[in-house]
């Protein structure tokens, strides 16, 4: 074999096997994600309590109502507490997708199940915990979720590209 054909016969191999790493990692990435958030609210849980469990409500508060003031929104036949619905289209910033209040221990749990339609389909859990933090109310949001296996090939190819801009 030439010096060429070894070269290219090397370069084949390690092309390959990067291939192989870049397909494997992501297999035994994480397959679920939690997010957490919190804001201490200068006001008693049981005055923040009625803003979370009450879907119509939203708009006075949430930052993803901001996002596309001609939003189109629907509403189940409960306006609040446990089985709420609250269904939402968008533009590309918010989306489409649903939500439904499925616990509520008031004034201090908000359970959604959420479901996303557009851009992606994808099922979440949020919470919004409440606790009391002395004139204030902590206000925890968490989502939980599964990712599935071209998600976490996608955040691998983010991290990478991140790292080479980083040598560069």
């Amino acid at each position: 074999m030439s010096k060429t054909g070894k070269i290219a016969a090397w370069a084949g191999g390690v092309a390959a096997l990067l291939a192989v790493v870049i397909l494997v990692v992501p297999a035994f990435r994480p397959d679920t994600f939690t997010i957490k958030r919190s804001i201490v609210v200068n006001a008693p849980p049981e005055w923040v309590f009625p803003l979370l469990v009450h879907f119509q409500r939203w708009r006075d508060w949430s930052p993803w109502e901001k996002k596309d003031p001609n939003m189109r929104r629907a509403f189940g036949p409960h306006a609040s507490g446990k089985g709420a619905i609250y269904m939402w289209q968008g533009n590309k910033e918010v989306g489409e997708g649903r939500m439904e209040i499925v616990d509520v221990k008031s004034p201090s749990l908000v359970r959604i199940k959420l479901e996303f339609v557009k851009p992606f389909k994808a099922q979440n859990e949020v919470d919004f915990t409440l606790e009391q933090k002395g004139g204030g109310t902590e206000v925890v949001w968490s989502m939980r979720g599964h990712v599935p296996y071209f998600a976490r090939l996608a955040h691998l190819q983010r991290v990478a590209r991140r790292l080479l801009a980083l040598q560069a």
